[in-house]
Formats: structure tokens, C-alpha cells, sequence
């Protein structure tokens, strides 16, 4: 089983964007048993709150829902139990190796990296442009399941 974890800052927004967003492309590629993906923050500040409304409406308008989800934060037990971390952006990846004391296994990505345009996912608690965020999640987690499945 491959276990991936989604990263960004209060795991309201892009983190759970891309968590529900993979879960339905492994859904669609048949393979809901193979994998196991969840998303967390590297801040406490959203810990116990649910997606972003703005974040869960972008989802629901492909038909994806973000039930029950709630925020957590990371911890290194999740480094020792996921095979991938993956974030949204440099300073959160930053965050990540500080939290869980670097790197060792090179689980620690971006994801976007996965994609022929490596870079950042912009937080749309900032940019307010949920569409430009989703289709950059989604364009990563078609890349990165592609990549895991060749």
C-alpha cells in the first residue's frame, strides 16, 4: 500500500483540496485499495476546523466531498508511517523539516515538483483564486499518481 500525505499550513484549504482530489483519482484509476492519503497542517492555528467553506465549494462543484474532515497537525509519527509528505509551498516544506528534525528518508515533496512546472501551489486564503489552486492540485496529484503508477 502506498500512504501519502498532503501538507500545507492550516490543512483547511490546499491539503485537503489535494487529499480528496487523489482519493478520487485513485478511485477513478481502480485502485481505492492500494492507497491510503490523508492531509495535515505544520500550524496549530485551524487544529479541529473543518474546509475552508470557499475550498469546500471548489470541490463540490467537481463532485467531490470533503465530509468529516478536520483539521490536524503533523506529527513524526506520520513521518515514520507515510511513504510521501507532500506540500503546498517552500516555507511549509521548511516547516516540515524543522518539525520532524530533516529529511532522512526523502519522503519530503512539493507537489508540484511532480509536474513539468515545478513550483509552489498558491494558498487561496491569500489569493482568493480557489479556481487557479484546484487546477494546480489537480494537475499534481494526476502527475504524481502517474509517477507512482509506472
Amino acid at each position: 500500500m502506498k500512504k501519502i500525505l498532503f501538507v500545507c499550513h492550516g490543512n483547511i484549504c490546499r491539503s485537503p483540496m489535494a487529499e480528496f482530489v487523489m482519493k478520487r483519482l485513485v478511485e477513478e484509476a481502480g485502485r481505492v485499495g492500494e492507497y491510503e492519503i490523508a492531509s495535515a497542517a505544520t500550524s496549530t492555528e485551524e487544529i479541529g476546523n473543518g474546509v475552508y467553506p470557499p475550498a469546500r465549494r471548489k470541490l463540490a462543484e467537481h463532485d467531490i466531498s470533503c465530509d468529516g474532515k478536520r483539521a490536524r497537525q503533523l506529527t513524526q509519527r506520520d513521518y515514520d508511517h507515510y511513504d510521501l509528505l507532500i506540500c503546498m509551498d517552500e516555507y511549509n516544506l521548511r516547516n516540515m523539516h524543522c518539525m520532524l528534525g530533516g529529511d532522512p528518508a526523502d519522503k519530503m515533496h512539493l507537489l508540484l515538483d511532480y509536474t513539468d512546472r515545478p513550483g509552489e501551489v498558491a494558498d487561496p486564503w491569500y489569493t482568493g483564486n480557489f479556481d487557479r489552486t484546484y487546477e494546480d492540485i489537480l494537475e499534481g496529484c494526476t502527475c504524481l499518481l502517474e509517477q507512482l503508477e509506472a
